[in-house]
């Protein structure tokens, strides 16, 4: 009976031990790489409307001594319908996004959903206007690991479904 009881400790011992194996090699998991998401709207292939000339920033290399980085996008709406943004949203809680409207009044901060409430942007873009969308990238955010090459990602879904993705490059230095 002994013998009996340690063989089955043994075959439970080794099936948990095999669970956490194979959960750590990515087994039984979606290895696709997540899309930021926020209460249900997530980047879609629906193409957004709204006109954007520039949608990636390369800062180069940035000092964390030196602090806080900012780029600023124009997006504009060129149709003669109104485009509403529903959210607006960051890939890391290290980026923060504003939306500078035409009189400088600002809307936001947005971040990343899950380190803050993400406040919705109810945002409306009239036939015609444009908005800056300035990308804050704080390097010290993530203390010494933070150190390396980074990619960062403001997304703004409209209330239409369509949607558009900013993104920032740098490589931080100490």
């Amino acid at each position: 009976m002994k013998t009996k009881t340690i063989v089955v400790a043994l075959v439970v011992a080794l099936a948990i031990i095999g669970l956490f194996a194979w959960g750590y090699a990515g087994g039984g998991r979606n290895t696709q790489a997540p899309s930021a998401s926020v209460q249900g709207v997530r980047p879609s292939d629906v193409k957004s409307v709204l006109a954007v000339p520039e949608t990636f920033y390369d800062f180069g290399n940035i000092s964390m001594k030196d602090g806080v980085v900012s780029k600023e996008f124009t997006v504009s709406n060129p149709t003669d319908k109104n485009i509403a943004l529903s959210k607006v949203f960051t890939s890391c809680m290290c980026t923060t996004a504003l939306i500078v409207r035409p009189d400088g009044s600002v809307n936001g901060p947005f971040g990343m959903p899950g380190h803050n409430a993400v406040p919705p942007a109810n945002e409306i873009i009239k036939a015609g206007e444009s908005r800056v969308i300035r990308v804050v990238f704080d390097p010290n955010a993530h203390g010494p690991a933070g150190v390396g090459t980074i990619e960062r990602f403001v997304t703004l879904a409209e209330g239409s479904g369509g949607s558009v993705q900013l993104g920032i490059k740098a490589t931080v230095t100490p």
